[in-house]
């Protein structure tokens, strides 16, 4: 069984099948439909349904509320079609790439901190993976099971791909790379995915905000922007708990010297007295507002943002954003979520 899903306000039509959800068809037929997780936790891929009813799925409740429901909220990312349907989200005009399966090598692995690896992969020879910077990839596990970790890369370094991954106690995944995958591994991945990537037909000034590994896509997006000469001003916020969670400073704060438009200001929310911290304190995104709102009266309102890191964290600086004068639709974000924990373990990732 298939059903038709309007999109407005573009009016694109496309076809659905009984199985896929309303962002797998889009993606299937070539539209580009905000979204993030793609397991409905970070309430990126959030629009409504104007007419028609759909399986709402399995979603985090944070995500979704009921009074969102109630006023004909869903999240596409989970959402399957069960009548024709009509929704309303903003489309975005990049071009879909669409994803692919393919083998890829553990070129090598750096520990970058007490707790993060970056982990670089190696594709085929005869592979090239053609991505946006800030998209992300899919580990495909042999039990069924995936893992999404964000591209640290640019795309025009596509041979190979660079990810940042943090311990997770308890996380199966992570802790295999940490502590048992063997050298030249070889992993199957899908890819690419996400829509968290530079908005280039855009001159607006840019507000960067990353909490812990959220730096990592942003870290590919700067890169791009630096590999293809793109001169719009960059303000880099990175929030850690302590000064060793902030795992590679050098880097952006060469970026900061050698080019007049980038900025870079690292926040600690817990700096401990090793630390002899002097820079930021707080939460990064007070950070951004003490900075910015209310600035001669217009606060966030030429900006755009790109906001990467916890859910907790882009879901209120996303808030907080708009109320300092931030449109709603220059607010472009990822959340980073875990797999649901199993027995006897806080988290799986």
């Amino acid at each position: 069984m298939t059903h038709q899903i309007t999109i407005q306000p573009s009016g694109h039509t496309y076809t659905s099948k009984a199985y896929e959800t309303v962002l797998e068809s889009a993606i299937n037929a070539g539209f580009n439909i905000p979204y993030g997780c793609r397991n409905g936790a970070c309430g990126s891929c959030k629009g409504t349904i104007l007419s028609g009813e759909v399986d709402y799925g399995d979603y985090a409740a944070s995500a979704l509320s009921e009074t969102e429901k109630a006023a004909g909220k869903a999240l596409f990312c989970c959402s399957r079609p069960l009548t024709d349907l009509t929704i309303e989200c903003r489309e975005i005009k990049a071009g879909v790439i669409p994803p692919r399966i393919m083998p890829a090598r553990v070129e090598r692995k750096e520990q970058l901190s007490h707790d993060v690896m970056a982990l670089f992969l190696k594709l085929p020879s005869t592979e090239h993976l053609k991505f946006m910077a800030g998209q992300y990839i899919e580990f495909l596990l042999k039990d069924g099971k995936r893992r999404a970790f964000s591209l640290a890369n640019a795309p025009h370094v596509d041979n190979i791909l660079e990810l940042h991954l943090r311990l997770i106690p308890g996380g199966q995944f992570t802790n295999y790379v940490f502590n048992e995958m063997p050298d030249k591994a070889v992993l199957r991945i899908e890819a690419p995915f996400g829509s968290f990537f530079l908005r280039e037909d855009s001159d607006r000034p840019i507000i960067m905000v990353a909490g812990g590994t959220g730096f990592a896509p942003i870290k590919g997006i700067i890169e791009h922007m630096l590999h293809n000469n793109i001169q719009r001003n960059v303000t880099l916020y990175w929030g850690a708990r302590t000064l060793q969670d902030l795992y590679m400073p050098a880097l952006p704060e060469a970026w900061a010297k050698a080019h007049p438009h980038i900025k870079f200001i690292p926040v600690l929310s817990d700096a401990t007295a090793e630390d002899n911290w002097q820079g930021r304190t707080g939460f990064v995104h007070q950070a951004v507002l003490d900075d910015f709102a209310g600035v001669n009266n217009t606060g966030l309102a030429d900006y755009e943002v790109y906001c990467c890191g916890a859910p907790g964290m882009v879901e209120v600086a996303h808030a907080s954003f708009v109320e300092a004068g931030l449109a709603d639709d220059a607010f472009f974000s990822d959340a980073f979520s875990y797999a649901k924990p199993v027995a006897n373990t806080t988290q799986t990732v």
